[in-house]
């Protein structure tokens, strides 16, 4: 692997940044130049406002991608959070919380987690119930 320097730690999605991308910005201007040269405005408008909503629908991809990871953060670190208070492995018995409760145990505060954890496995209680049973709320402000 080569040695990350500052001059080459930026990362580019090949398919995402240079193919994608230049390709969309191409036809968009294209369409949009027909759009005004040729008597065909209202189709040739119809064309670019399709390929804004591709531009659009890039960007609620990213988004989405961001919150896949931002999940899997969370997951790991409720882990590292078990693991802390209890010197155990949560992936013993994580597959039986589903992702609502894993989510929600995150604004328990410490000494609220494991009343809680022990709570949702018992009584298989819903996100929602855990979110309402936490009585000195965790703030998440960097959620995405």
């Amino acid at each position: 692997m080569k040695v990350q320097t500052y001059y080459n730690h930026i990362r580019f999605y090949t398919p995402h940044h240079f193919v994608y991308y230049p390709i969309l910005t191409v036809f968009l201007l294209c369409s949009i130049y027909f759009a005004c040269t040729t008597n065909d405005t209202l189709i040739w408008s119809f064309i670019s406002v399709c390929f804004i909503f591709l531009f659009c629908l890039a960007f609620m991809l990213r988004q989405h991608y961001a919150l896949i990871l931002q999940n899997r953060i969370v997951r790991l670190e409720l882990r590292y959070r078990y693991f802390t208070l209890t010197g155990k492995r949560l992936e013993e018995f994580e597959y039986k919380l589903t992702d609502d409760q894993i989510f929600a145990l995150r604004f328990a505060p410490d000494n609220e987690f494991l009343p809680l954890l022990e709570d949702a496995l018992k009584n298989n209680l819903t996100g929602d119930a855990i979110k309402k049973a936490i009585i000195h709320w965790k703030a998440d402000y960097n959620r995405v």
